[in-house]
């Protein structure tokens, strides 16, 4: 049958390119079903969470999310989902398109917790926290950045010594998600032998987490300190093969790969926003939308979108394949970012003053994608990855 003749699908104004045919059915159900537990249990209260500054029951939503499989869901075995690298994606999108804080909670437990026990944690660790983690019903941390040390971590201070058959831990690591709620956090230090990984129950003598307030940025998100004052650990808490930074740049880079995902569902939700917005806001006797110059705007804004997701779920099929670099998880973190913050930035104007409003969801998605930008990896650090990629020189130092 000729085109000419066949019957053409709708045109969806949230999905211009007709990207969903490119999804799988069971992409599709993992979609659906993220979007309605987001719709039950994170949309009508976020905006609240994020005025307040305080998640209400972290521990009842992990619950739920581990319900759902979403935690560590891209792992197999030991109690999780063992889902592809696309349908944790397409999680990422709709986790994110409620809240990147929603996101951040379901990343750090599944990409860098979860991810760094199973792909570098011995037998008896795996098994001891890895089934908890995937349900929910433990809560694990990722500590590596620290107060002075963000983007060069092999010049990390924390520290373990041997004492005996134990190892000494000290140290503080900042900005770390999930940390005051944690049962059990992964840290990074300095040994004699290299940086090495160590499971540390959170109710270890010597270790504590403040929670860090005054944020403005994913405040629908538990934000930490980790201080660690002679934590005295067994060796078997001790990751028991990998030294150097291999080990916890793995885990960084599984948790970028969900970040170019899930900044495209803030875009989507700031743009859905706009679009709505311009189609009811009435100035000079007509709807905004029929203006040439907001017309622009949301065209723009929503190439920009479709081709972050395209993006994302071109790497997203390399991944499945086993065949993604690390330079193109960076290539997709540094696009869809920044992509998604401009995205933000142009919806706020359409709802001019509105656009501040918690009542829209637009200044919220902005001001937590300005976190997003800087954690795993900044826009330069980002850049220099690629640079290196394309020139082979090495302009870091």
């Amino acid at each position: 049958m000729s085109t000419t003749t066949r019957k053409l699908p709708p045109f969806e104004p949230l999905d211009p390119a007709g990207i969903d045919d490119l999804l799988t059915a069971d992409e599709k159900a993992v979609r659906s079903s993220v979007r309605q537990l987001c719709a039950d249990k994170v949309d009508p209260y976020v905006a609240d969470w994020f005025e307040r500054g305080q998640l209400d029951d972290p521990r009842g939503l992990a619950k739920e999310l581990g319900s759902l499989g979403l935690l560590g869901m891209h792992l197999e075995g030991y109690g999780c989902a063992g889902m592809s690298a696309t349908e944790y994606g397409v999680a990422c999108l709709e986790l994110e398109a409620s809240d990147s804080g929603i996101r951040s909670l379901v990343s750090v437990q599944g990409s860098l917790a979860m991810f760094a026990i199973w792909r570098w944690g011995s037998e008896e660790q795996k098994q001891e926290w890895l089934p908890r983690m995937a349900a929910g019903e433990a809560i694990g941390c990722f500590g590596l950045t620290e107060p002075d040390i963000g983007s060069d971590p092999g010049s990390m201070r924390t520290r373990a010594r041997k004492d005996g058959s134990d190892w000494v831990l000290e140290g503080r690591k900042m900005w770390i998600t999930n940390g005051t709620i944690a049962d059990v956090a992964v840290v990074w230090a300095q040994t004699d032998e290299g940086v090495r990984g160590f499971v540390v129950p959170t109710d270890t003598p010597g270790f504590s987490a403040p929670e860090i307030k005054h944020k403005q940025s994913l405040r629908a998100s538990v934000t930490s300190e980790l201080v660690l004052d002679g934590v005295r650990l067994p060796e078997s808490a001790a990751f028991p093969e990998v030294r150097g930074l291999k080990g916890p740049l793995s885990c960084l880079n599984e948790a970028r790969y969900g970040i170019v995902w899930g900044a495209m569902g803030a875009a989507r939700s700031s743009l859905a926003a706009a679009l709505s917005y311009a189609g009811e806001r009435i100035q000079f006797g007509k709807p905004i939308s029929a203006f040439q110059m907001t017309q622009q705007k949301l065209v723009d804004m929503n190439l920009e979108y479709t081709k972050g997701v395209l993006l994302a779920l071109h790497l997203g099929r390399r991944k499945d394949a086993g065949t993604l670099r690390p330079e193109q998880v960076s290539l997709g973190k540094l696009n869809n970012v920044r992509e998604a913050i401009e995205i933000c930035r142009t919806a706020r104007t359409i709802l001019g003053a509105n656009g501040i409003s918690l009542e829209y969801p637009v200044i919220r998605h902005a001001n937590n994608l300005e976190s997003v930008l800087t954690y795993e990896g900044t826009v330069e650090m980002h850049t220099l990855v690629l640079g290196q990629a394309m020139t082979g020189q090495n302009a870091f130092r």
